[in-house]
């Protein structure tokens, strides 16, 4: 495992010229603090490919930041996820984020050739070898859609061995839960850096409602206090700012092997988080 820890931004593609641009500019900002890459997700059943790819090759060819497109098996055929492939190849994008995706509305299970995360990672080496270095998801507080934590622990050691050579996981507020996950996995034998995802709080209505439908627990203690500022935003990005650092110091001082920020399209709350904690730059 490397020893130098690693840093990153999540974007995801946006549906007016507007938003797009919006993107790009928060991009620009982030790239002068010289991440080691950026990542953008893929909407439920691929509904995003075209802006998704685009995205991708503007951030990659044009930000010149190393950007990593999400990649996922719901809903594409293998020949759809061969072009992709493909163009990714061409543009000379180096890494991957594959991941079983969400389900559109509607969708009851998985569909398509391929249905779980850990077929899709064989599928890429199989198709390109060792051109992309495949990043997978990891849930410390386990997949909403999992039966129990037994079941999700050996569905991640499942697509680790499947080819993987890292992982981001599912933001979280509760350090313990990272630890407890890297420990387990580690005594199954994965050893692959795995990377905190890092949520910034910014606004509690929202947080609170995602996190119910993703499964990232927000401490009581942290509800609470978010709960009692009302409709302070000032006092509750504040807090937020605060509670986020302190749990990426833990993290870092505990060994996680960097962070991985989910920006949300926006620079300013991932860089507070990232001068708090005197990142490099």
């Amino acid at each position: 495992m490397s020893k130098e820890r690693r840093y990153s931004f999540e974007f995801f593609p946006t549906k007016t010229e507007a938003g797009h641009e919006k993107l790009l500019a928060t991009a620009r900002e982030l790239a002068t603090y010289n991440p080691d890459f950026f990542s953008c997700t893929y909407g439920a059943g691929g509904s995003t490919r075209d802006r998704t790819l685009n995205t991708v090759l503007q951030l990659d060819g044009e930000i010149k930041v190393e950007t990593a497109p999400h990649l996922s098996c719901v809903g594409d055929s293998k020949a759809e996820l061969r072009e992709l492939l493909a163009l990714y190849k061409d543009a000379g994008i180096k890494r991957i984020v594959a991941l079983r995706g969400d389900l559109p509305s509607g969708m009851g299970m998985a569909s398509g050739e391929l249905r779980y995360a850990n077929e899709l990672v064989s599928f890429i080496r199989e198709e390109t070898g060792d051109q992309f270095h495949i990043e997978i998801a990891a849930y410390p507080e386990m997949h909403p859609q999992a039966r129990n934590f037994e079941d999700d622990i050996a569905n991640f050691v499942r697509k680790a061995k499947a080819g993987a050579d890292s992982a981001i996981t599912q933001y979280f507020f509760n350090a313990d839960s990272y630890f407890y996950f890297v420990d387990r996995v580690r005594k199954m034998g994965i050893d692959l850096p795995i990377v905190p995802g890092i949520m910034p709080i910014t606004n509690y209505s929202k947080l609170a409602r995602f996190s119910d439908a993703c499964g990232a627990e927000i401490p009581r203690w942290v509800r609470k206090q978010l709960e009692a500022y009302g409709d302070d935003i000032e006092s509750i990005q504040a807090y937020g700012e605060q509670v986020i650092t302190e749990m990426c110091e833990r993290l870092l001082q505990g060994g996680a092997p960097g962070l991985h920020f989910y920006t949300l399209n926006q620079s300013a709350p991932s860089l507070a988080i990232w001068n708090n904690l005197k990142l490099p730059r």
